[in-house]
């Protein structure tokens, strides 16, 4: 993390960790860039047992020099600029929190209610760098997502790999159609659920978007053709036809199907 970004990790932790209600603070990753990086953001989750100062007296708090400050009541975000860098403290309460985590690890009955959110959450809850944390509730979230089980990865492989099936059908009468908009946004699709499943084979937590690219490529257990029918799916090759990228996207989906 670089001084600029750990100075602010260190005033806003001290303004949030005076509120009683704050049990924990952790840092994105999307913070240890350096600062001129287009995907770099100070994000910090905050998470709260109970209710926080209202979002004017939040901005007053956040300090003189906050501009552009906006915020969602409903999602309990707020977003600003420090100069120019774009800060976003994100508010999450420790009982919502534990009731997914509950649902990974203890009430699997209700795993329906995270296929459509995936594991991302998860991800955050355990990779995020821990700056202020007043008791061990947050070690204790850790320890319980060490190891979700069976049923859990089982049930998000299938929840994943069927919306890459879908996503695969949609790309082949897109392609038969010849249409563009519905192909390209096929495409994403199905890429991306050929990822989250493959992440959920290797029982990996999803990363962010942005991190897909990399994070998949390193995963243990892969089909042996993958990495380079996944370069040449994302290419630029001008030959690579609606037609040719589909036939690519069946072995893909083949690949991932069989592990």
């Amino acid at each position: 993390m670089k001084y600029k970004t750990k100075m602010l990790v260190e005033r806003f932790s001290k303004t949030l960790s005076k509120w009683p209600s704050v049990e924990c603070i952790t840092v994105n990753e999307a913070a240890l860039p350096d600062t001129l990086d287009p995907y770099f953001a100070l994000i910090l989750d905050v998470f709260c047992s109970a209710s926080i100062p209202g979002a004017e007296e939040r901005c007053r708090l956040y300090g003189a020099d906050v501009a552009a400050f906006e915020s969602s009541d409903h999602n309990q975000k707020d977003r600003f600029l420090i100069g120019d860098i774009p800060v976003r403290l994100e508010y999450k309460f420790t009982e919502k929190t534990e009731g997914l985590v509950s649902i990974a690890d203890t009430k699997q009955e209700f795993l329906w209610l995270l296929k459509d959110s995936g594991t991302y959450g998860f991800y955050r809850l355990v990779n995020g760098e821990i700056v202020f944390s007043r008791n061990n509730w947050i070690y204790g979230i850790r320890r319980r997502l060490e190891n979700p089980g069976d049923q859990f990865w089982i049930e998000m492989r299938g929840a994943a790999q069927s919306k890459m099936e879908h996503f695969l059908s949609d790309m082949g009468a897109a392609s038969f159609q010849k249409d563009e908009f519905h192909y390209l946004i096929s495409s994403a699709g199905f890429i991306k659920m050929a990822c989250l499943t493959l992440f959920c084979i290797n029982r990996h937590f999803e990363p962010s978007h942005r991190a897909y690219y990399k994070r998949v490529l390193e995963l243990p257990v892969l089909p042996e053709s993958f990495p380079a029918e996944f370069e040449n799916f994302l290419g630029a090759d001008p030959d690579m036809t609606m037609q040719r990228r589909f036939a690519l996207a069946k072995l893909i989906a083949r690949g991932v199907i069989v592990l």
